[in-house]
C-alpha cells in the first residue's frame, strides 16, 4: 500500500534531481552564434536575434525557469518564475504560494480537480506514459528545442517521451470535422515581434498541471512568444474554455536559452521503476 501511494511529484523530484553525468549522451558541443563577452562568458542580455526576413528567431534551446533535469544549462541568472498575468508567481497552473490566487472553476471542474488531488493525481496522462498536453509540456522542468522556418515552427519536448509539435505559420486552419488531438492544432501569426499561437481541437479529460486542473475539447490555448532579449523567452499562455472555466484566464512561463547541449532521449517505459513502485507496469 505504501509503494502505491508515491505521488507524481515526488517521482519527477528523483528524476530531475538527477546527476547531469547521467544525462549526458553527446560529448559537449558549442552552441553557434552566442554573443559573448571579452571573457568568453555568454552575454544573455545581448540584442534578440533575427531570421533573414527581420522575424524574431526564437531558435534554440530553452529551459523552464527553476530548470530541473539536473543543473543542465543554467547560464546566467535565472529567468522570473512562472507568473499571472498580474504577476503573481505561480508553483504550477492552478497553485500559488501564499498569494491565494484561484482558477476560476466551474462547479463540477473543481470537484474534479479535488478528486485528482485527492487520488495523488494518479491518472495524469503523465503518469501512465501518455502525452502530457501543451500546457503541462510548456511548464515541464525538462528543456524543449524550438527550430523555426518561415512556414511552421516545430517544437520537440524532451519530456512527454520526447514529443514533437508542430505550428503552422502557412494561414491553414484546421477542418471542421477534425479529429480531436492530445496536443490539439497548433497555427501561428506574427503580431510586430510577438508569435501568437492558437490551439484548438484538443482532447476532452485533458490535464493543465499536475494538481489536475482540467482542460475539455470546448477549450483553446492562446500563447504569446516573446523573446525580450537573447537569453530569455517569454510565454504568456491564455486558457479560454468556457465549459471548464468561468471566464479566460492567463500565465506567463519565463524560460532561459540552454547553451552548449543537446535534448536527451527519452522513452518513458524504458527502464521506469516508478511503474512497478506504483503498481502501474505492463503485464
Amino acid at each position: 500500500m505504501i509503494a502505491r501511494r508515491i505521488g507524481l511529484a515526488g517521482v519527477v523530484a528523483v528524476v530531475v534531481a538527477m546527476s547531469p553525468k547521467l544525462f549526458a549522451q553527446w560529448p559537449s558541443h558549442p552552441t553557434p552564434g552566442v554573443p559573448r563577452a571579452a571573457d568568453g562568458k555568454p552575454t544573455l542580455d545581448a540584442p534578440t536575434p533575427r531570421t533573414a526576413d527581420g522575424k524574431v528567431d526564437f531558435s534554440g534551446i530553452w529551459m523552464r525557469a527553476g530548470g530541473g533535469g539536473g543543473g543542465r544549462g543554467r547560464q546566467g541568472a535565472p529567468p522570473p518564475p512562472t507568473t499571472t498575468a498580474d504577476g503573481i508567481p505561480l508553483s504550477t497552473f492552478g497553485e500559488v504560494a501564499g498569494r491565494g490566487f484561484q482558477l476560476p472553476l466551474q462547479p463540477w471542474a473543481a470537484d474534479l480537480k479535488k478528486k485528482r488531488m485527492a487520488d495523488n493525481s494518479k491518472d495524469n496522462p503523465d503518469a501512465h506514459c501518455l502525452p502530457m498536453g501543451v500546457m503541462q509540456m510548456t511548464s515541464h522542468p525538462y528543456p524543449k528545442k524550438i527550430i523555426q522556418t518561415p512556414s511552421e515552427v516545430i517544437v520537440i519536448y524532451e519530456g512527454s517521451g520526447t514529443t514533437v509539435r508542430e505550428i503552422f505559420l502557412d494561414g491553414r486552419t484546421p477542418a471542421k470535422d477534425a479529429e480531436p488531438w492530445w496536443n490539439g492544432y497548433s497555427t501561428g501569426r506574427w503580431e510586430g515581434d510577438t508569435l501568437v499561437v492558437e490551439t484548438v481541437g484538443l482532447m476532452d479529460d485533458g490535464w493543465l498541471d499536475v494538481r489536475g486542473s482540467p482542460l475539455t475539447s470546448a477549450g483553446k490555448l492562446i500563447e504569446r512568444f516573446r523573446r525580450p532579449n537573447y537569453g530569455s523567452l517569454e510565454i504568456t499562455i491564455t486558457v479560454d474554455d468556457p465549459k471548464a472555466y468561468t471566464k479566460p484566464w492567463t500565465v506567463k512561463v519565463n524560460q532561459r536559452i540552454m547553451l552548449d547541449q543537446e535534448l536527451i532521449e527519452f522513452i518513458c517505459h524504458e527502464n521506469q521503476m516508478f511503474l512497478k513502485l506504483t503498481g502501474r507496469e505492463r503485464r
